[in-house]
Parts: structure tokens; C-alpha cells; sequence
């Protein structure tokens, strides 16, 4: 399993989700299961994005998935990056 920081951004719309209804940010970590996505950490932030979580994915497919269906409700826009551990990326340049 690889895993992957995602950084996403509230559109207007989401951000009157969160005001009326933050429970909502736990819903949609329980949504995410279905695409075989698995939230490690969660973190709400300031600056130019308003969450960074760390999740753990069997491939890109699956956290394509999860984005388009996420960004396609207008609320949310998602970047998504995969990654490595430092020990990880040493050993792969050996």
C-alpha cells in the first residue's frame, strides 16, 4: 500500500457544509473507504489549503476514484501526491 498526502481546499460551497454541519468532515473520511482508501492522519490547516490528511491507498486508481467522486460534489478540490519515506527512497536509489 502506498501512501499519499492529499492537501484540499473548501470551495464556497463546502465551507457553508462545514459552518452548518462539521460532523460532516467524519462522514466523508468513512465515505472514502469505499474506495479503498484508508485516512491515517487529518489535519486542519491555515494558508492556501484548509486540510492535509495522509492516507493509504493499493494504487493511483483508487485515490483517482476518490478524487473525481469527492470534487465532483463542489465542494472540495483535491491534490494529490504519492509518497515515500526518506528510508524508502534511499533504498530505492541504491
Amino acid at each position: 500500500m502506498t501512501k499519499y498526502i492529499l492537501l484540499s481546499s473548501l470551495t464556497p460551497d463546502g465551507q457553508k457544509t462545514l459552518k452548518n454541519k462539521p460532523e460532516r468532515i467524519k462522514e466523508v473520511n468513512k465515505e472514502i473507504e469505499k474506495y479503498g482508501v484508508t485516512l491515517l492522519e487529518q489535519y486542519a490547516v491555515l494558508g492556501p489549503y484548509d486540510f492535509v490528511n495522509i492516507v493509504e491507498a493499493p494504487n493511483n486508481e483508487a485515490v483517482f476514484k476518490m478524487s473525481v467522486e469527492l470534487g465532483s460534489r463542489g465542494t472540495i478540490k483535491i491534490l494529490s501526491m504519492p509518497s515515500m519515506t526518506v528510508d524508502e527512497l534511499i533504498e530505492s536509489l541504491k
